[in-house]
C-alpha cells in the first residue's frame, strides 16, 4: 500500500506542554498520509524530531508502528508473555526476558533466507 505524504512543522496549542523561553510553543512534524483514492488524508501523527529531518524518515517511523505492534502480539499470544502468573518481581522478570529471548529468535530466522517457510 502506498500513501503519499504531508509533513508541515506546527505548534500545537496545549496548556500543559512546556514553553519555550521566549514563550512561544514549541515546533513539531505534523505528518498526514494520504492514500491514493481517498478524497482526504486518513492517518495524521505528530514528531518532535528535529526540523532537518527528511520527509521519507517521517513516513518511515511513523509505519513502523504497525510492525511493533505485530511484533508485541505475537510476544503476547504466540510467545506467552501474558501467561505470567507469579507473584516475584525475579519470577516476572525471568518469564519477560525468555519471551523476549523467543521473540529475537524468531525474528531471526524470519530474516535468514536459509531457513525453510515451514520451519
Amino acid at each position: 500500500m502506498r500513501s503519499r505524504f504531508l509533513a508541515l512543522r506546527v505548534r500545537p496549542a496545549n496548556r500543559n506542554l512546556t514553553r519555550n523561553p521566549d514563550r512561544s510553543l514549541p515546533a513539531c512534524w505534523l505528518l498526514a498520509a494520504w492514500p491514493p483514492g481517498q478524497a482526504e488524508p486518513t492517518d495524521y501523527w505528530l514528531s518532535t524530531l528535529p526540523e532537518g529531518t527528511p520527509l521519507r524518515h517521517l513516513a518511515r517511523l511513523a509505519k513502523i508502528r504497525w510492525r511493533i505492534e505485530h511484533d508485541y502480539r505475537e510476544l503476547k499470544d504466540g510467545l506467552g508473555l501474558d501467561h505470567f502468573e507469579g507473584r516475584t518481581f525475579t519470577g516476572w522478570h525471568r518469564h519477560v526476558t525468555l519471551a523476549s529471548i523467543a521473540q529475537a529468535i524468531c525474528t531471526q530466522l524470519r530474516r535468514d533466507p536459509k531457513v525453510p517457510a515451514s520451519a
